[in-house]
Protein backbone atom coordinates (compact mmCIF):
# COMPACT_ATOMS: atom_id res chain seq x y z
CA UNK A 1 0.00 0.00 0.00
CA UNK A 2 2.71 2.72 0.81
CA UNK A 3 1.92 6.14 0.38
CA UNK A 4 -1.58 6.75 -0.72
CA UNK A 5 -1.36 10.61 -2.38
CA UNK A 6 -5.10 12.04 -3.33
CA UNK A 7 -5.32 15.32 -5.00
CA UNK A 8 -7.85 17.88 -3.77
CA UNK A 9 -8.88 21.44 -5.03
CA UNK A 10 -10.60 23.91 -2.18
CA UNK A 11 -13.71 25.47 -3.63
CA UNK A 12 -15.31 28.31 -2.68
CA UNK A 13 -18.08 25.85 -0.98
CA UNK A 14 -15.00 24.52 1.06
CA UNK A 15 -14.13 28.18 2.70
CA UNK A 16 -15.60 30.52 5.29
CA UNK A 17 -16.77 34.11 5.04
CA UNK A 18 -12.87 34.87 4.69
CA UNK A 19 -11.82 32.02 2.45
CA UNK A 20 -10.38 30.02 4.51
CA UNK A 21 -11.34 26.52 4.57
CA UNK A 22 -13.61 25.37 7.03
CA UNK A 23 -12.38 22.83 9.64
CA UNK A 24 -14.72 20.06 9.30
CA UNK A 25 -13.52 19.64 5.52
CA UNK A 26 -10.10 18.20 6.19
CA UNK A 27 -12.34 15.24 7.97
CA UNK A 28 -14.22 15.03 4.47
CA UNK A 29 -11.26 15.21 3.14
CA UNK A 30 -9.04 12.41 4.71
CA UNK A 31 -12.45 9.81 4.64
CA UNK A 32 -12.24 10.12 0.55
CA UNK A 33 -8.36 9.59 0.42
CA UNK A 34 -8.33 6.68 2.68
CA UNK A 35 -11.28 5.31 0.42
CA UNK A 36 -9.49 5.97 -2.30
CA UNK A 37 -6.44 4.20 -1.06
CA UNK A 38 -8.27 1.44 -0.77
CA UNK A 39 -9.83 1.14 -4.57
CA UNK A 40 -6.53 2.23 -5.33
CA UNK A 41 -5.63 -1.44 -4.59
CA UNK A 42 -8.38 -3.44 -5.76
CA UNK A 43 -9.89 -3.42 -2.17
CA UNK A 44 -12.85 -1.15 -1.74
CA UNK A 45 -15.00 -0.97 1.07
CA UNK A 46 -17.73 -2.12 -0.94
CA UNK A 47 -15.95 -5.50 -0.97
CA UNK A 48 -15.42 -5.99 2.52
CA UNK A 49 -19.27 -5.48 3.22
CA UNK A 50 -20.10 -7.86 0.56
CA UNK A 51 -17.87 -10.81 0.89
CA UNK A 52 -17.24 -10.75 5.01
CA UNK A 53 -19.94 -8.73 6.26
CA UNK A 54 -17.86 -6.48 8.25
CA UNK A 55 -16.52 -2.74 7.29
CA UNK A 56 -14.51 -0.42 9.02
CA UNK A 57 -15.24 2.75 11.34
CA UNK A 58 -13.87 5.30 12.64
CA UNK A 59 -13.11 4.57 16.51
CA UNK A 60 -10.77 8.31 16.68
CA UNK A 61 -8.95 11.11 14.70
CA UNK A 62 -6.79 13.52 16.27
CA UNK A 63 -6.43 16.44 14.27
CA UNK A 64 -3.63 19.21 14.32
CA UNK A 65 -3.90 22.48 12.19
CA UNK A 66 -0.39 23.28 11.11
CA UNK A 67 -1.96 26.28 8.26
CA UNK A 68 -4.99 27.41 6.79
CA UNK A 69 -5.78 26.58 2.97
CA UNK A 70 -7.61 28.66 0.84
CA UNK A 71 -10.00 29.39 -1.90
CA UNK A 72 -8.58 27.96 -4.96
CA UNK A 73 -5.18 25.86 -3.45
CA UNK A 74 -4.56 22.81 -5.06
CA UNK A 75 -3.78 20.19 -2.24
CA UNK A 76 -2.37 16.45 -2.00
CA UNK A 77 -3.99 14.17 0.47
CA UNK A 78 -1.53 11.76 1.90
CA UNK A 79 -2.19 8.54 3.40
CA UNK A 80 -0.25 5.58 5.47
CA UNK A 81 -0.41 2.59 7.76
CA UNK A 82 0.87 3.20 10.90
CA UNK A 83 0.09 0.40 13.21
CA UNK A 84 -2.08 -2.55 12.93
CA UNK A 85 -3.75 -5.05 15.12
CA UNK A 86 -6.27 -7.78 15.69
CA UNK A 87 -9.51 -5.92 14.52
CA UNK A 88 -8.10 -2.11 14.37
CA UNK A 89 -5.60 -0.29 12.09
CA UNK A 90 -4.31 3.84 12.16
CA UNK A 91 -3.28 5.69 9.25
CA UNK A 92 -1.42 8.63 8.94
CA UNK A 93 -2.59 11.31 7.09
CA UNK A 94 -1.50 15.02 5.90
CA UNK A 95 -2.76 17.71 3.69
CA UNK A 96 -0.61 19.05 1.87
CA UNK A 97 0.09 22.47 -0.56
CA UNK A 98 0.39 20.40 -3.77
CA UNK A 99 2.92 23.19 -4.76
CA UNK A 100 5.21 23.79 -2.24
CA UNK A 101 4.70 20.70 -0.37
CA UNK A 102 4.15 22.77 3.30
CA UNK A 103 2.01 21.11 5.88
CA UNK A 104 -1.79 22.13 6.36
CA UNK A 105 -2.90 19.82 8.85
CA UNK A 106 -2.18 16.42 10.11
CA UNK A 107 -4.40 13.51 11.11
CA UNK A 108 -3.88 10.54 13.03
CA UNK A 109 -7.26 8.24 12.12
CA UNK A 110 -7.96 5.36 13.87
CA UNK A 111 -10.71 2.46 12.65
CA UNK A 112 -11.57 -0.46 14.03
CA UNK A 113 -13.23 -3.31 11.71
CA UNK A 114 -16.50 -4.42 12.96
CA UNK A 115 -19.11 -6.70 11.89
CA UNK A 116 -22.67 -5.56 9.89
CA UNK A 117 -24.79 -7.01 12.46
CA UNK A 118 -24.00 -5.96 15.55
CA UNK A 119 -21.47 -3.47 14.83
CA UNK A 120 -19.20 -6.09 17.08
CA UNK A 121 -14.98 -5.93 16.89
CA UNK A 122 -14.38 -8.50 14.19
CA UNK A 123 -10.60 -9.14 12.67
CA UNK A 124 -9.70 -7.42 9.41
CA UNK A 125 -10.31 -9.85 6.89
CA UNK A 126 -7.88 -11.47 4.31
CA UNK A 127 -6.73 -9.87 1.84
CA UNK A 128 -7.19 -6.35 3.72
CA UNK A 129 -4.38 -7.73 6.69
CA UNK A 130 -1.59 -8.76 4.34
CA UNK A 131 -2.33 -5.77 2.17
CA UNK A 132 -2.18 -3.10 5.47
CA UNK A 133 0.49 -5.23 6.90
CA UNK A 134 2.54 -4.86 4.26
CA UNK A 135 1.70 -1.15 3.93
CA UNK A 136 3.92 -0.25 7.38
CA UNK A 137 7.09 -2.36 6.05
Amino acid sequence: MGVHRWPVRVYFEDTDAGGIVYHANYLRWAERARTESFRAIDLPHQLMMQRHASLLVVRRIEVEYVAPARLDDSLIVETRVLAMRGASVDFGQAVLDEASGATRAVLKVGLVCVRAEGMRPAPIPEPWRSVLRDGMS
